[in-house]
């Protein structure tokens, strides 16, 4: 039983965007340190569109008509298959260049995704505080 709540999707879910938001922290400081090192380029991570496709699957068929939706394993209809777990993956932007020397870093842009992704992970890890809580109160019985 133990075992079922702490493998829950929510716990499962919240730990990779976790993990996600803190290997972004480390990209755009990365971008950040290095602003004014001629022919950097600047690196970005992908995860929330990879997780969001996860989590919805594959909304059309070969033939561009939009599958069936099952939301319970009782329902009838074709299983469908989910597409591999999204990991947050780094990209390298090398297709730009923002001044003469080569580099392309943004000092503004990175500055306001430090702020998004601050935002984000703290959200992140109060939305796995919360779980956690109420997992504990319910073991605990005081709720």
């Amino acid at each position: 039983m133990l075992e079922q709540i702490f493998n829950s999707p929510s716990m499962h879910y919240l730990g990779r965007g976790l993990e996600a938001a803190s290997l972004r922290q480390s990209v755009i400081a990365n971008n950040i340190a290095n602003v004014n090192t001629p022919e950097f380029k600047k690196s970005e991570v992908l995860f929330e569109d990879m997780l969001a496709q996860e989590l919805m699957g594959p909304r059309k068929d070969k033939e561009g008509k939009l599958k069936l939706v099952r939301t319970n394993e009782k329902h009838l209809g074709p299983r469908e298959e989910r597409p591999v777990k999204a990991v947050p993956t780094v990209k390298l932007h090398t297709e730009t260049t923002m001044r003469t020397d080569g580099n392309n870093v943004d000092i503004d842009e990175e500055m306001a995704r430090l702020s998004e992704n601050q935002l984000y992970y703290q959200a992140m890890a109060r939305s796995l505080g919360g779980y956690i809580s109420d997992v504990k109160s319910v073991i605990t019985g005081n709720g």
